[in-house]
């Protein structure tokens, strides 16, 4: 049964409204005054607290800011004897869930009653939605404590199957099966990159690629430097997210063409750069490029070394249905550089970023 706070100065009204709301299912109390009935409102519980307009002393607005200033106070309906709007609109501008106008008779009480039902209604709305936002709220910190386990974990066990591959290379006497092992521990850093990225950031499901491949284009250059011949890998990236699966594709086909470029174009005591360019081509495309300016590609287009490289570089544009397309930079020189590049489709899951472009140096 709601119990109801009824507060009015005029005596013969609190008893009629007493009675009729009675018949009427609710339990009622009665404050013969605002001072009164904020002192039983903060005594006792009430589930609806109905305020009147006109009293001595403390009138109804008073009133209702004190009660609002209530800590988990209930919904207060307001009632007022005049039809003025201004006292309506005053009343819930200062905090009431609804305003009767108080007439004489069984109409009046109808309404009165009516309009309690109406606001019970709403109040049990908002506490279900509080407590469904609160219980959603907590499930989702769950979920983002679990997630954010898994990649813990996963980039844990990354960097172990980077550290067994880098163990066993050490033990391979053989040059070519020691820098099959090699490239294959650079292939899983660059997913592990993306999987860093997805750890250390509130979202999961995009990469922002100018800090991927800025990272990818450092770690790239440390692994093919030597003390004799630095390789300046270096990155231009229109700031953009992409899905996951789309960005280790990029970083993939990346990672490859820099370290063929960082191998092939420049000799072996000859320092060198390699230049990676991802941008935004239209509305629906999206390009990568990697750039050199030795002598890496041959006359004859031959793949060098095992051609694992080139394969899985194919088989990612195939998946993406992408082109790949190999240019030299000055065909006439005798050092013509290499171009590779390949366009891939953005789809409405791809969100450009509306930031200055970021450039990442070696």
């Amino acid at each position: 049964m709601p119990h109801i706070l009824y507060i009015d100065d005029d005596e013969g009204i609190r008893r009629l409204v007493s009675r009729a709301l009675a018949r009427k299912g609710f339990e009622v109390s009665l404050a013969a005054s605002g001072g009164e009935g904020v002192a039983m409102a903060r005594a006792a519980r009430f589930n609806l607290i109905a305020v009147d307009h006109y009293m001595p002393g403390q009138n109804g607005l008073a009133t209702l800011e004190a009660l609002r200033a209530l800590r988990d106070g209930p919904p207060i309906v307001y009632v007022t004897g005049s039809e003025e709007s201004r006292i309506a609109v005053a009343a819930l501008k200062s905090g009431a869930d609804d305003y009767v106008v108080k007439s004489v008779g069984e109409d009046f009480f109808n309404l009165l009653a009516s309009t309690f039902e109406q606001v019970l209604d709403r109040a049990q709305l908002r506490r279900d939605r509080e407590v469904a936002e609160a219980e959603l709220h907590a499930s989702n910190a769950r979920l983002e404590a679990l997630l954010k386990e898994v990649n813990h974990r996963v980039a844990n066990n990354l960097q172990m199957a980077m550290s067994f591959i880098a163990l066993q290379s050490q033990t391979v006497a053989d040059a070519h099966a020691r820098e099959a092992l090699q490239k294959t521990q650079q292939r899983i850093a660059t997913i592990a990159q993306v999987n860093r990225r997805l750890y250390t950031t509130d979202d999961v499901e995009f990469v922002a690629m100018d800090d991927y491949l800025g990272g990818l284009a450092e770690d790239l250059c440390t692994t093919w430097s030597t003390s004799v011949a630095r390789r300046r890998v270096s990155a231009s990236v229109d700031p953009i997210k992409l899905s996951t699966d789309k960005a280790v594709t990029l970083g993939m086909i990346a990672n490859e063409w820099v370290s063929n470029a960082c191998k092939y174009a420049y000799g072996e005591d000859e320092d060198g750069e390699v230049r990676i360019t991802l941008r935004q081509v239209g509305e629906t495309s999206l390009e990568l490029v990697v750039e050199d300016d030795g002598c890496g590609m041959p006359d004859d287009g031959s793949v060098r070394g095992t051609g694992l490289g080139t394969r899985l570089i194919e088989a990612l544009a195939r998946t993406h249905k992408a082109d790949i397309r190999y240019n030299m930079l000055e065909p006439a020189a005798k050092c013509s550089g290499t171009r590779a590049s390949i366009m891939i489709g953005l789809n409405s899951r791809d969100t450009p970023v509306k930031v200055s472009q970021r450039d990442h140096g070696d």
